[in-house]
């Protein structure tokens, strides 16, 4: 009789490597990251050769003006308004990064959310969270930028006994760490589902009895999570995005 074994979680997130050793080991997630690194520059790549021969929007060029207009559209000019429009290039960056990364996830023979592994969503917070703090600086001087981020205008000073090292907690602190926990944690979730239903769903088909019924009935059900693991995939790259526009408009602007 056929035991349900379902593989251990360190079996879904951990892989041991392929080239080398050490903090420099090349494994199957690093791979993934290079790689989709390389489908996002060739995606703009080939975009905007299209756009500079004259011709008609092919395919690809319509995906990057897609991604494009949604990023300026939905993210800067609802999160930071026109004056937002300089951070396209870096927001669009981030989100296309972002979302081929959840992908690979849900293509067979992949399997891996490459922002399943703390590593990479804590880069790309990191990346933000200095994008944020430069640009707070250069734009209000570093005295006044950590003045109106710890010290808010407006409130009785009494309070900024208590309220000064809260803000310096959530600002430079927490930030960072929940904009990669969120996405770590989601994509992580992702992962350990599809891997619970597709394991269960072998073992009833495999069982040759009544399980079988219940194991086509699991097979459909998968094959509508991997569908709401693509929208996930989607949702956590604008979720990301927008509060990396949220954070770098407050810093440029304190009053928001």
């Amino acid at each position: 009789m056929l035991a349900l074994e379902l593989p251990p979680v360190s079996h879904l997130i951990e892989w041991p490597d392929l080239f080398g050793s050490g903090p420099f080991a090349v494994n199957k997630v690093v791979l993934l990251m290079w790689l989709a690194v390389a489908l996002t520059f060739v995606l703009f790549l080939l975009a905007a050769r299209n756009a500079t021969t004259g011709l008609v929007p092919s395919g690809v060029q319509n995906v990057a003006e897609a991604v494009v207009d949604f990023v300026r559209n939905d993210v800067i000019l609802q999160a930071m308004g026109p004056d937002g429009m300089r951070f396209l290039p870096f927001l669009v960056t981030v989100f296309t990064f972002v979302f081929v990364g959840n992908v690979f996830g849900i293509i067979p023979g992949i399997q891996m959310p490459v922002n399943a592994r703390m590593a990479i969503p804590m880069f790309l917070a990191l990346v933000v969270w200095v994008t944020y703090n430069v640009m707070g600086i250069a734009k209000q001087g570093f005295f006044t930028y950590f003045k109106n981020a710890l010290f808010p205008p407006g409130m009785p000073k009494a309070i900024y006994i208590l309220l000064t090292p809260i803000e310096l907690i959530s600002t430079f602190i927490v930030r960072p760490v929940t904009l990669a926990i969120r996405l770590l944690a989601n994509m992580i979730a992702g992962h350990l589902i599809l891997s619970v239903f597709f394991v269960a769903t072998g073992y009833m088909l495999g069982a040759l009895n009544i399980s079988s019924l219940f194991g086509v009935g699991a097979l459909i059900f998968s094959v509508a999570l991997i569908a709401f693991e693509l929208f996930v995939a989607g949702l956590q790259a604008y979720v990301f995005t927008i509060l990396s526009a949220v954070y770098i408009a407050g810093a440029l602007e304190p009053e928001h």
